[in-house]
C-alpha cells in the first residue's frame, strides 16, 4: 500500500489509539461502556422493531448473522485477541443480555 498522507494519519491515530487504551483502567472502563451500550441499542432494536412489527423479521435476521459472525471472529483465535475484537465482543454480549431481558418482560 501506498504511504499516503490519509495512511499515515490512519496509521498514527490508531496506534495512538492502541497506546492511549493500554493503560489496563482504561481498557476496562472501554469494555464497560461497550457492554452498557450493547444494553443499550438490544433495548432500543427491540422496541423499535417491536413498535413498527415490519422489520421484525429482517431485524432479528440480521441481528443473528451478527451475532453468530462476531463469535465466529472472536472465539476462532486461540492466540492474543485484539482489544478491538474484545470491545465488540462484550457490545454483543450486552445485546443479548438485553434480549434476554426484554423477553423475560414480555413473558411476564
Amino acid at each position: 500500500m501506498q504511504q499516503t498522507r490519509l495512511n499515515s494519519l490512519f496509521t498514527t491515530a490508531g496506534s495512538r489509539l492502541t497506546a492511549f487504551f493500554g493503560n489496563p483502567w482504561r481498557r476496562i472502563s472501554l469494555i464497560l461502556i461497550s457492554l452498557l451500550l450493547g444494553v443499550f441499542m438490544g433495548a432500543a432494536i427491540s422496541t423499535t422493531a417491536g413498535q413498527t412489527a415490519i422489520w421484525d423479521v429482517t431485524g432479528s435476521a440480521l441481528l443473528v448473522f451478527w451475532v453468530e459472525w462476531m463469535s465466529r471472529i472472536a472465539y476462532r483465535r486461540q492466540e492474543k485477541k485484539s482489544f478491538w475484537i474484545d470491545v465488540a465482543n462484550m457490545f454483543k454480549v450486552g445485546i443479548i443480555y438485553s434480549l434476554f431481558l426484554e423477553a423475560f418482560k414480555v413473558g411476564s
